[in-house]
């Protein structure tokens, strides 16, 4: 499904160097993985070259998806083509209403894909299905998208989109930021209904937490732009028990103090 193979980034116009020096790292449909590492790894970074965000460049490396070249596409062929991003902090649009957002995005991407777009009707029942499944309250569907929201409303109104759209890839930049006890059950719960054979989902996080409810088949940590090492999800426990800065010292690795504190 998603082939990543040597991927080196860097932002634009900014000489730091490469944030990505030489990624690899690959999901097929109905796997869950998760991506862990301290502050300044990358994580992302690799997050918005999947949805193609401005600004970053891309040095060295394919991404493949579904067996076409993603660097290729503009974002909107992504989405398209079944890519889909929660962002970490999900933007306020004052004077859009949430049902109209959602309604929109979705008629493009069916455009796109030369399907029949979706009438009211129709998209009123598949929201009000989606927004039982991902706990979302009448009230928010109605309200401008994300304007006043809670953190925890914006993440669940993120899980909201992904369950509208079906995406074939779901990308989830530290969904779990933010969030309370509650909220972060509620949104894990969505996730995990939104899990099937068909559909892949990446999973960007710091902590072990939100892998105890969202159980991940891989986990991967991600240092200075590498994905150093990989396991299934007692890797994640470890991380939770150890630390970054004692697992990277049982690797050889060097980790700033600074990203280390960050993440503690």
């Amino acid at each position: 499904m998603l082939k990543i193979e040597n991927l080196h980034a860097r932002i634009e116009d900014i000489d730091e160097g490469e944030i990505l020096k030489g990624l690899d790292l690959e999901v097929q449909p109905g796997e869950v993985h998760a991506v862990m590492g301290p502050n300044g790894s990358g994580k992302s970074t690799l997050a918005y070259i999947l949805a193609g965000r401005d600004g970053y460049e891309v040095t060295e490396g394919s991404v493949r998806f579904e067996g076409e070249d993603v660097l290729e596409m503009e974002p909107e062929e992504r989405a398209a083509a079944g890519l889909f991003l929660a962002f970490q902090y999900p933007i306020e649009i004052p004077g859009v209403a949430n049902m109209y957002f959602l309604r929109t995005a979705l008629n493009a991407v069916l455009r796109a894909r030369g399907e029949p777009e979706i009438d009211a009707a129709g998209f009123m029942r598949r929201l009000r299905e989606q927004a039982e499944i991902v706990g979302i309250r009448s009230d928010l569907l109605k309200r401008d998208v994300n304007a006043g929201f809670s953190g925890g409303e914006k993440k669940r109104n993120e899980i909201l989109q992904m369950a509208v759209l079906q995406p074939k890839l779901a990308v989830l930049d530290e969904t779990d930021s933010g969030l309370d006890i509650d909220a972060l059950r509620t949104v894990a719960d969505g996730v995990n209904r939104l899990r099937s054979p068909e559909r892949g989902i990446v999973v960007i996080t710091h902590y072990q937490r939100l892998l105890e409810y969202i159980v991940p088949d891989h986990v991967h940590v991600l240092v200075g732009g590498r994905i150093v090492r990989s396991g299934d999800k007692t890797l994640a426990q470890e991380l939770e028990s150890k630390g970054y800065s004692e697992l990277m010292a049982e690797l050889g690795i060097a980790v700033p103090a600074d990203a280390l504190e960050a993440t503690a």
